[in-house]
C-alpha cells in the first residue's frame, strides 16, 4: 500500500520522487534564539543576589536585551532548599542609562523543583518583554547549606 498525504484540502497524493513528504509548514519562520546567560551560582540567605552573585542592586544581569520579546531561562538546582526567585526589569536611554530609579518587578516566586531537578521560567510569562536590562535573583529561605544553580538563558526574537 503507498504512504499517501493530503495535498490540499481535498486532493490525497502518493508520496514519490515527484511529489515528496512534505516536512515544512508553508510559510513557517524559524524563530530565532539566542544564548545571553550560563552561569553557576552558589544559592545563599544573601538578599538581592544575582544569578552572577553581584550584590549591587543597580547592577543588570542582562544588559542589551530590548531586542528579545521574551527570555527563556533553563535551570539545573542540585539542592531542595527552599529558594525565592525575583526578576526585574527595566528600558534605558540611547546612552545605556536607566530611564528611571529602580526596576519593575516581572516575576516574583519561589523557584520550582527539589534537589537535582530541572527548571524553565519563561520572563516575562504572559506578555512580550523588550526591555533593555534584567535583573535576576536569588536567595535561599530554608535549609542550612548553600547549593548550585546552573542557568542557561536564551534570548527570543
Amino acid at each position: 500500500m503507498p504512504v499517501r498525504f493530503l495535498r490540499n484540502a481535498s486532493e490525497l497524493a502518493d508520496v514519490s520522487m515527484e511529489s515528496p513528504l512534505p516536512v515544512q509548514v508553508a510559510n513557517a519562520k524559524p524563530v530565532p534564539a539566542d544564548t545571553l546567560l550560563i552561569a553557576i551560582t552558589s544559592v545563599a540567605t544573601t538578599t538581592n543576589r544575582d544569578l552572577m552573585e553581584n550584590t549591587n542592586t543597580e547592577t543588570p544581569t542582562l544588559d542589551n536585551c530590548g531586542q528579545y520579546r521574551k527570555l527563556v531561562w533553563f535551570y539545573f538546582r542540585t539542592g531542595g532548599a527552599a529558594t525565592n526567585y525575583r526578576v526585574l526589569a527595566r528600558a534605558t536611554d540611547q546612552n545605556g542609562a536607566p530611564l528611571g530609579a529602580g526596576w519593575q518587578v516581572l516575576l516574583e516566586d519561589a523557584l520550582p523543583g527539589g534537589a537535582n531537578s530541572w527548571g524553565r521560567i519563561e520572563i516575562p510569562s504572559a506578555s512580550d518583554g523588550y526591555y533593555d536590562q534584567y535583573r535576576i535573583e536569588v536567595r535561599r529561605t530554608a535549609g542550612d547549606s548553600n547549593y548550585s544553580l546552573t542557568s542557561k538563558i536564551v534570548g527570543v526574537r
